[in-house]
């Protein structure tokens, strides 16, 4: 190559050799700009689901309080005889009979659902012709009277009542014309269900008191929260006989039930523990002797 070419291709390099060393800085600043605008990390707060009832237990109301009409207050006695006939219609239009033969009625005491009386009627036409049913009064008329049926001559209506859909159904509308200031309690609304459906359930609750804590034989009353929100409510009814029955209700976020199931309890075997008689080995010890210091001479 002659010196003229090598002269005309050295500026040509030089030129190359300035731009790459301009775009070099260059391109580290575009780097640091776009990584400067990368979105950060941002910190996740779980997100919080409501609960449908408090997560009080209740005190020590594990069981529903049934009242003679004569142990119902005067305005509960005169807002029955207000729905008297309104009972009769719609026990009737159930199949229930409700014009033939004597029937008497209780009141189902629900702490957990103040803005209803609950009655369970019945008529006892000796054994194997036993009709019971409930039936709802709203308080503040805000509502309609509803029945649950239970039994008609011994048999049930439809499937049995206390996993009806009759009588979830009638559960949600009640539970919808209560308008609760706060959550309601949790055991008291499973325990009212069940009375409902033709128990008089008595659950089995820990008490956060030890001492007091006697040994149960069924399982105690839970409350779980799913991931996806639903409570489900379980206790035993070990007023239940022959043997201890088990209720698990199954309710969505918002309070409305979606299931119950109703079938004999798991019970927890519970054995007394009688201690064997621990041997002594070796020789007792000789009583002490009581002594006494001298007593110097004069």
């Amino acid at each position: 190559m002659g010196s003229m070419e090598r002269l005309r291709i050295l500026p040509i390099l030089l030129a190359v050799a300035s731009i790459a060393a301009v775009r070099a800085p260059m391109g580290a600043q575009t780097a640091r700009e776009i990584s400067a605008d990368q979105p950060q990390g941002k910190e996740i707060h779980p997100v919080e689901r409501p609960i449908p009832f408090s997560s009080g237990a209740g005190g020590n109301a594990h069981s529903i309080e049934f009242r003679t009409v004569d142990q119902m207050t005067q305005k509960d006695r005169d807002l029955v005889a207000d729905a008297e006939s309104s009972i009769s219609e719609h026990a009737g239009f159930m199949g229930m009979e409700f014009n033939g033969g004597k029937w008497n009625y209780q009141q189902v005491v629900c702490p957990a659902l103040p803005n209803h009386v609950f009655l369970r009627f019945t008529r006892n036409n000796g054994t194997g012709d036993v009709s019971v049913f409930s039936a709802s009064i709203p308080r503040d008329g805000e509502g309609r009277v509803r029945i649950i049926p239970i039994l008609l001559r011994g048999y049930s209506l439809f499937s049995p009542a206390p996993i009806n859909a009759l009588t979830i159904s009638a559960f949600n509308h009640i539970r919808a014309e209560e308008h609760p200031d706060k959550a309601p309690e949790w055991l008291g609304t499973g325990l009212c269900y069940a009375a409902l459906a033709g128990g008089h359930p008595q659950a089995v609750y820990l008490s956060e008191d030890p001492e007091s804590q006697k040994f149960p034989v069924a399982l105690p009353a839970l409350m779980e929260i799913t991931s996806g929100g639903d409570a489900i409510l379980s206790f035993a009814d070990v007023s239940a006989t022959p043997r201890p029955m088990e209720w698990t209700m199954t309710f969505n976020g918002k309070g409305k039930l979606l299931k119950a199931t109703h079938k004999p309890a798991d019970l927890i075997p519970v054995k007394a523990l009688h201690p064997a008689p621990s041997a002594v080995y070796g020789k007792a010890a000789p009583p002490a002797q009581a002594t006494a210091d001298p007593v110097p001479a004069n």
